[in-house]
This record gives C-alpha cells, structure tokens and sequence, in this order.
C-alpha cells in the first residue's frame, strides 16, 4: 500500500478525472489524498477520500479582467493564463505542502506540477504527472492550446516547445523562491526536472492515439472517471420531463462564464425554437436562463446518468464533458471558448460524433439549429458515437497509474 497524493486545482472538469483515479487506486489498496477547494470538497468526500482543503479558490476569479484576458483564444490567452497561474500559485503552496507531509508519491497536473514536483523532490519521494490536457510536442497533430490545428510536422512540435519554454520563464521566478523555501538547490536533481518525469494522461488512446514520436515516459493512459454519489436519485421532474416524450438534447456549457450569459441565452432559445426539438439545458457557471415549455432546466447532474437519456450532447468541448459524451456513445454539437476546448471539439469532429465544432465567437441560432438537428437526426453521428463508446468500455485507465505507482514506490 502506499500513500498517495493528488494536486490538484481548478474547475469540476479539472478535479473530478483525480478524484475518479483517486478512488480507483484507493479501490486498489492505496491510501489517497487529494487537494480540493470548498466549492469541490463535496466531490472527494462522495467518492470516500481523504481530502485536504485548499486555503484559496482560483475559481473565485472567474469574471474578473484578469481571468477574461486569460480566456482568450490563441497565444495570446495561454500568456496570460500563464501569468495569472504564476501570479496565484503562491498562495496555494502552504495547503500543498500539509497535504504531502506524509505521501509515498505524488501526484499531479499541469496546474500544479511547478509546486508538486519541488515539494516531491523535498519530501525525497517520486512524482507522477497525470494531466487531462495534451501538451506534449509531436508531429502528429497541431499543438492543442491552438486547437489541434495542423501546421506541419516541423511546426506541429516546434510551437509547443516554445510556448513551453515561455511558460518556464514565467514560472521560474516562483519555482526559485519555491525551492530556496524548501532548502533545495536552484536546479532540480535528476529524478525531478521537467520532462524527464514520468507522465501519464487522462485521455482515451482511442480519442488521441499515442504519438510515435513521444519519448517512453509519457503515454496516453485512457480516461478516469468520477463514481456517482452514493445515494444520489434524479429530482421527480426531471425524470417526469425525460419521459414524456423522445429523447431530449442535452445543452449545457459547463464552467465556461465569459460574462455574455444573456446574449448567449438569447441565441439559444432561438435555435432551439428553430429546431423544435426537446431540450435539458444545464444552467451552468454561466447562468443561462433559457425557457420554454420543450426546455426543462438543470443545475448539476451527473453526466453519466444523464447522458445515457439523451439524444445528443451540445457543450464546451471541454476534457470532462468531450470524455462523458463519448462514454455515453452521444453524438455532439461542440461551442469551444478556450484553453484547450477547440482542441476537443476538432477531435469530435475527426472522430465523426459531431457534425460541426461551432466557436463560440461565432455562434448564431441558425448555425447551432442546423448543427443541433443534424446531431440529433443523423445516424451516422450515432453510429459513430456507439463505436467510440464501445472501444473507450473496453479499456483500462486505471492499470497504467497503478503500474507506475508500484514501479515508482518502493515495496
């Protein structure tokens, strides 16, 4: 048995794939913390784990300037999403550091790994890297924060090791204080520095294929998936609504809020009134306020419930809502706003579950009707969408991170 623990920090997409491998590997015999915010706490302490609350909630900006300009699409919004992590990331450190006094090895994402990998190399223990975002250089497919925008073998991998290379300068000022607070040396030892640790990603091979060309310490592992809450039951309604009629599309952007919830809703309502169909919409971070006597309006329920109960999926494109659509074996309309979501939304695309990915600085009500109607009516997009589902059932996500653990920590 050894002691694990996950740093982790975010939105619900970004924590509930740790707190789903965390309760896998607990599942397994392991003893697993995992670092949660207040507005998240809820999720690890359903899945049974031990969790250590983080002192602030970068999710506490969403709204401001800062994290606005961090939402920008291209390069341009990577920087600032940089400078803003950089700039955040010292507060979290204290909780970080009280979460790993004890663990065998650590484990952690992109937004932690600048604090996870010094307080690991400090604690003389191994760290593990389990993101849910592709970053790594290849020549197969376009760099993800650009959308997986194919340019070129030569591009594909240079682009990402130099918005690499920024993202190490940014950092390099914390990291330094970091480890001079840590009594550690300004350069890190061989076990620790970047690139060379050992990396495993949340995502399903069928969905990225793994790239030849990536080195053996970083592999597509598959996806991780968060238990439902035990003793959860659907409100009365919502399964009132479900069965009155054929199968609703789901409608819902997760928690996206670029500060344009009443445009958005505007826009929504007329699509779906174009499309006649029956709709669930999910109110989201955003706040969408859409009604209707063929639309029925949810807070939060889980995406593995619902999924299964729904003609197709119209969402962000995010990492954790791409993945639940795909497990569902739905097809999708992505909207991608940022980061990463373009990226997700082409895969869909590619994979032949979506007819269109549909950017959400250009979404009209008649783009997203057609695209809503197609989804939902089509059998080629479901057929597509089932084949996935039955591929992405058979694997085993868990198995490569417990391999690893067991590699990494000593009997």
């Amino acid at each position: 048995m050894a002691r694990i623990v996950i740093l982790t920090v975010g939105t619900r997409g970004d924590v509930a794939p740790l707190i789903g491998l965390g309760a896998a590997l607990q599942a397994a015999g392991h003893q697993v913390r995992v670092t949660v915010t207040e507005r998240l706490a809820g999720l690890a302490a359903d899945a049974g784990l031990d969790f250590h609350r983080l002192d602030t909630d970068p999710t506490d900006l969403q709204g401001t300037e800062r994290a606005r300009a961090a939402q920008r699409p291209g390069a341009r919004g990577t920087a600032s999403l940089f400078r803003l992590a950089a700039q955040e990331m010292g507060r979290q450190v204290p909780a970080m550091r009280a979460a790993a006094r004890d663990a065998d090895i650590v484990l952690c994402t992109f937004g932690t790994v600048p604090m996870a990998i010094p307080i690991a190399e400090a604690n003389a223990v191994p760290c593990l890297v389990v993101p849910l975002q592709i970053a790594d250089p290849t020549r197969e497919f376009g760099p993800a924060f650009l959308g997986g925008r194919d340019l070129g073998p030569w591009l594909n991998r240079a682009v990402p090791k130099l918005a690499g290379r920024l993202g190490y300068r940014l950092f390099a000022g914390f990291t330094r204080e970091l480890r001079a607070e840590l009594g550690l040396p300004p350069e890190a030892a061989p076990g620790y520095r970047p690139g060379t640790l050992p990396l495993l990603y949340g995502v399903s091979p069928t969905v990225v294929r793994q790239p030849a060309d990536w080195p053996d310490n970083i592999r597509v592992a598959g996806y991780w998936w968060l238990p439902r809450p035990s003793g959860w039951r659907p409100a009365a309604d919502l399964e009132r609504f479900l069965a009155a009629g054929p199968p609703p599309v789901y409608l819902g952007f997760g928690s996206v809020d670029v500060g344009k919830a009443e445009a958005i809703g505007r826009t929504v309502r007329e699509a779906i009134d174009r499309t006649g169909l029956r709709v669930v919409v999910q109110r989201g971070w955003m706040g969408l306020d859409v009604n209707g006597d063929n639309v029925f309006t949810i807070d939060d329920v889980p995406h593995d419930w619902l999924f299964e109960r729904v003609a197709a999926a119209v969402h962000h494109a995010g990492a954790g809502t791409t993945a639940a659509a795909l497990r569902a074996g739905i097809p999708s309309v992505p909207v991608p706003f940022l980061y990463d979501q373009r990226f997700w939304a082409r895969r869909l695309v590619d994979l032949g579950t979506a007819p269109d990915a549909i950017p959400a600085e250009r979404l009209s009500a008649h783009r997203l009707a057609a695209a809503i109607t197609s989804a939902a009516t089509e059998s080629r997009f479901a057929r597509a969408a089932t084949a996935i589902a039955g591929r992405i059932a058979e694997e085993d996500g868990v198995a490569p991170v417990l391999a690893a653990i067991d590699r990494l920590v000593p009997a």
